[in-house]
């Protein structure tokens, strides 16, 4: 993937649902091997966003551009907020996350192999012929974590990846995300409400607010005089020696 061309671009976009403008004038180009948080208030946009970039929504104005190396999304990882598997469908650990496989057109045996190696990066290896619906909250999380990472994808986008875990399994999680990030060098989208996640982790920053998107580096957007116009004065006290490690 040439590093010279964005993996997404958003110029003068808008997003939304139907004819509801959610976001508007969005500018936004996310490089190979960048790792972005999409952060704000809930309800104000960051899974719009998402979804504009995985494809699931289409830009009311404007358009996205992504990589050429995404056309066959082979190379594309997204993980959901919420699992979208039908309860009453009896269904393993191991025979959610081959899902993710699905497109892929492997051979047995390597699909076979994808699995368990995924379910090992999310700390899942034991339970991987257990029912996916006797998982914990915090267990079906990773398994859908684990049924992207089973795509090996060079760019991956997750809404709320950290949702139902408790402080430790975050940064097991985000441990094994920045080895990725790191080694590999995946390109990682993540929605949060954690400003605090995204000024330890991200390079990254997509802040999402009141209809508008204000996307740099991490310094750029996560400035205390920001914080303070959008989140009130307590926010910015309380983020600023977090803030000013991460400049």
């Amino acid at each position: 993937m040439s590093a010279s061309q964005p993996v997404f671009a958003l110029a003068g976009a808008c997003l939304g649902h139907a004819r509801r403008t959610v976001l508007d004038a969005v500018d936004l180009a996310i490089g190979q091997g960048e790792f972005w948080c999409v952060v704000g208030p809930n309800g104000s946009g960051k899974t719009t966003l998402l979804h504009t970039l995985v494809g699931l929504l289409r830009p009311l104005r404007g358009g996205v551009r992504h990589h050429p190396t995404l056309a066959t999304r082979t190379a594309l990882g997204f993980v959901p907020q919420r699992c979208d598997l039908n309860p009453a469908l009896p269904t393993t650990v191991r025979e959610f996350v081959g899902l993710g496989l699905v497109g892929l057109g492997l051979g047995r045996v390597e699909a076979a192999s994808r699995v368990p190696e995924a379910l090992a990066r999310v700390d899942l290896g034991p339970q991987i012929d257990t029912e996916y619906w006797r998982l914990s909250g915090g267990q079906r999380q990773r398994a859908l974590l684990a049924r992207a990472l089973a795509r090996r994808p060079a760019t991956l986008l997750a809404d709320e990846p950290t949702s139902g875990l408790d402080p430790r399994a975050v940064e097991d999680l985000l441990a094994v995300l920045h080895h990725m990030h790191r080694q590999q060098g995946l390109t990682l989208v993540l929605v949060t409400h954690d400003l605090g996640l995204a000024a330890r982790h991200a390079s990254h920053v997509a802040l999402v607010h009141e209809g508008r998107v204000h996307a740099g580096t991490r310094s750029e957007v996560l400035r205390r005089d920001r914080l303070e116009r959008l989140y009130g004065a307590a926010v910015a006290d309380a983020f600023a020696p977090l803030l000013e490690g991460s400049a």
